[in-house]
């Protein structure tokens, strides 16, 4: 049935109300009521006879069938491959728009991760006194409890789409991720490589009015402000009038923030493929115009391709400095996009790419590595001497004096590793998988040989080879090795390092996990031909461990370097995907060929 709109209260971005002219009142979040103008006549479906009617009791669109409610949700299952294609795991998620205050509380939790926050405090709450506090989480308040009043760094236009674990484990967060979807900046200016500045780029390449009437509070306040001092009722009555002048074809990607354990596995390029749908099906934010284009600007994109890998491409820099990408959501965005690239001297030549990978091939070993014959023992003579009383008393009572051990770890072992494979070295501890890296390292056998071609070597072997952390911030130390900050952001990206906050954190104020992928870092640093990791992830949760071996499996490949790295746990093994395992025990040492790619 078609009923017109009376009044609209927006209350909360979670809570609002629209009232109809028939005297019945909708329950809704704020963030779809406000876009609901006094007037407009909606189609609403219910079978609901009841005066007022809550989120579940209806379906509410514009009569030109865009759906207002209920909200976008969409559930998808996201795989996540390794080096030979297969699905190694994946993961099972739910995208929707954020409606409960727990969602928008969950939204300023994840925005302390997001690489352009200006705020320290990224969230205002207000208490029922009237206080308003700025906090990252719930503050307490002197009587009662703090309601999130907003997300510093949003606008009234600002609409966000949460990703959340349908299946997850007992510490898993459920919510994982965000975007946030705002109207077209009013204004933006280019910068060319040569310095000049084009005034109004967009309006060149697309139609005017794909990109306004756009949320511009600046330029109403201004002129409200000249015509009197402003109150809070009228400051609310400008921001409503405001919100009712949007009508674009165009939208803009203003924030995407995943947290940091989840954006080695792709969930970023996820969640702008979602929000991609999201605009072309329900027209977010405004949910009036049929959407052409989505927009970003982010300096990130510099340096993390996820943007592109979603289908953006590169158009050029605003005046202040900025990357600005697009994406067409229709055949004709495609063609004003195509027709730019063709005729702009600056677009022809980039045609659309702005990341470019800089780590780049190793120097490869030139040759297998070959044990042939090896054999190593280990020789020790135990006594008493030294020991406290006690302790020898104990001792003796066992029958223990002095013994001679001779243990025989390897006995004419043989072994190859070719240039460029992934090996693990699987047995139960202490059956000689430390000793075989020993031997990769350098130190000698007892007999037999071991033949290692010449090329750079980086080893991590707990206790005994480690890389020196040292006091500079983590990306630094990265970036010192390498010289190209870009080249040390992919190495951090890809051994579970990803949060942009944490790339400042000095050593000792990492974690113990965070600590050990720190020093995969400072190993992929020094561009090794031959890495050598003993007990790989042995701190890392099971999640954590399949995340670092999956992309040290895929990077050290793009990379040229020979991995031989010792585990013994199953999900690890599994995520790296060796080309051998190489099983250690009881003297032995034989190899079963699990990649066809060496």
């Amino acid at each position: 049935m078609r009923v017109r709109v009376e009044a609209r209260e927006v209350h909360w971005r979670w809570y609002g109300k629209l009232i109809l002219e028939d005297g019945r009142t909708l329950l809704l979040p704020g963030d779809v009521a406000k876009w609901v103008r006094v007037g407009e006549e909606l189609r609403l479906v219910t079978r609901s006879r009841a005066r007022v009617l809550d989120w579940d009791d209806y379906r509410l669109g514009r009569t030109d069938g865009t759906l207002l409610w209920p909200p976008f949700s969409e559930e998808v299952e996201h795989p996540r491959q390794g080096f030979s294609g297969r699905a190694l795991y994946r993961y099972h998620l739910r995208a929707r728009e954020a409606r409960f205050e727990s969602d928008f509380e969950a939204v300023a939790e994840l925005e302390q991760y997001h690489y352009a926050s200006d705020h320290e405090t990224v969230a205002l709450w207000r208490c029922p006194d009237g206080e308003v506090q700025a906090a990252n989480t719930r503050p307490p308040c002197k009587s009662g409890e703090a309601r999130l009043l907003e997300i510093r760094g949003s606008t009234p236009a600002s609409r966000f789409l949460i990703l959340e674990l349908t299946e997850r484990l007992p510490f898993e967060p459920r919510i994982v991720g965000y975007i946030r979807l705002d109207p077209p900046i009013p204004k933006m200016h280019r910068r060319l490589p040569n310095g000049e500045v084009v005034r109004d780029i967009r309006e060149r390449v697309f139609p005017k009015d794909w990109l306004h009437p756009t949320f511009d509070l600046k330029e109403a306040l201004q002129d409200a402000q000249n015509e009197g001092e402003l109150g809070e009722a009228d400051w609310q009555e400008l921001t409503e009038r405001v919100l009712d002048r949007v009508e674009t074809a165009a939208f803009r990607i203003a924030r995407v923030v995943v947290h940091p354990d989840y954006r080695s596995d792709g969930l970023g390029a996820l969640l702008v493929r979602l929000a991609l749908r999201w605009a072309a099906e329900r027209r977010v934010p405004e949910m009036r115009r049929e959407k052409h284009l989505g927009c970003t600007i982010a300096q990130m994109a510099r340096f993390h391709p996820f943007f592109e890998k979603a289908g953006f491409r590169y158009l050029w820099d605003t005046a202040s400095g900025r990357p600005v990408l697009a994406y067409p959501l229709s055949e004709e965005a495609r063609r004003h996009l195509e027709r730019f690239f063709a005729e702009d001297p600056v677009a022809r030549e980039h045609q659309g790419r702005l990341y470019r990978p800089r780590y780049g091939q190793v120097a490869p070993l030139s040759a297998p590595i070959r044990l042939q014959r090896v054999v190593k023992a280990y020789r020790s003579t135990l006594d008493l001497e030294g020991l406290p009383e006690d302790v020898r008393e104990v001792l003796l009572a066992f029958g223990v004096r002095r013994r001679r051990i001779e243990r025989v770890v390897l006995r004419e072992a043989s072994a190859e590793f070719p240039p460029g494979s992934v090996s693990v070295l699987w047995g139960a501890s202490g059956a000689g998988k430390t000793t075989l890296l020993r031997l990769l390292l350098g130190e000698p056998p007892d007999a037999g040989e071991v033949a290692r071609p010449e090329g750079r070597v980086a080893a991590y072997l707990p206790g005994e080879v480690e890389p020196e952390l040292g006091e500079r911030a983590v990306l630094e130390a990265v970036y010192e090795k390498l010289g190209d900050v870009t080249a040390a952001i992919e190495v951090l990206n890809r051994v579970g390092l990803s949060d942009a906050v944490l790339w400042r954190a000095r050593p000792k104020e990492l974690s113990t996990g965070q600590k050990e992928r720190f020093r995969l870092a400072l190993l992929l640093a020094e561009r090794p031909a031959l890495l050598l990791v003993d007990e790989l992830a042995a701190h890392l949760d099971l999640a954590t461990a399949r995340r670092v071996a999956r992309g040290l499996s895929k990077f050290v490949r793009e990379a040229g370097i020979t991995l031989v790295a010792a585990t013994h746990r199953p999900e690890v093994l599994e995520a790296l995907e060796p080309d051998q395992v190489v099983y250690v025990g009881y003297g032995s040492v034989w190899a079963e060929t699990k990649n066809s790619a060496h």
